[in-house]
């Protein structure tokens, strides 16, 4: 196994996971000092599911045996953008229509990225299969997610 097997380099994927993973840190940083009632929540869903998921998913990504079009790399990079900034708002305002929309579009967007995902599972490595169960985990947390959106509103 060479080291070059395992490269990850730097794309708009990992970039923008890293940056929600800073963010979700400074969040916590000031999440007690500023009393935010959601503080803790909003850290966590920024470094976990906006950033470390994003990265994984585009480590993961870079290891496909065919690129991925850019149409549906853009479509990625937006819907969850847009998916992750509708769950937000709408967990902070407490209106769970939105978080509802921004679930709908993130799971659409799951489904996108699990469907060129497909190809990774040939290799039968273990990575291709963490990644792939990653995208589930992610999926079946999203249902999870609105239900308790509806609970706290």
């Amino acid at each position: 196994m060479t080291a070059s097997r395992y490269r990850v380099d730097v794309d708009p994927h990992t970039a923008a996971g890293s940056a929600f993973v800073i963010i979700g840190g400074l969040v916590a940083a000031v999440a007690g000092p500023l009393d935010l009632t959601k503080g803790s929540w909003l850290a966590a869903y920024l470094v976990l599911v906006c950033g470390v998921a994003l990265i994984v998913i585009g480590a993961a990504q870079q290891h496909l045996t065919t690129a991925i079009r850019a149409r549906t790399r853009v479509w990625q990079l937006a819907g969850w953008g847009v998916a992750n900034a509708l769950v937000i708002v709408g967990s902070l305002a407490s209106v769970p229509l939105v978080t509802d929309a921004g679930s709908v579009l993130l799971f659409a967007t799951l489904a996108v990225t699990a469907w060129t995902a497909w190809p990774l599972l040939r290799t039968r490595r273990t990575a291709a299969f963490v990644y792939v169960a990653v995208l589930i985990v992610l999926a079946v947390s999203v249902p999870i997610g609105s239900v308790l959106a509806h609970a706290r509103a």
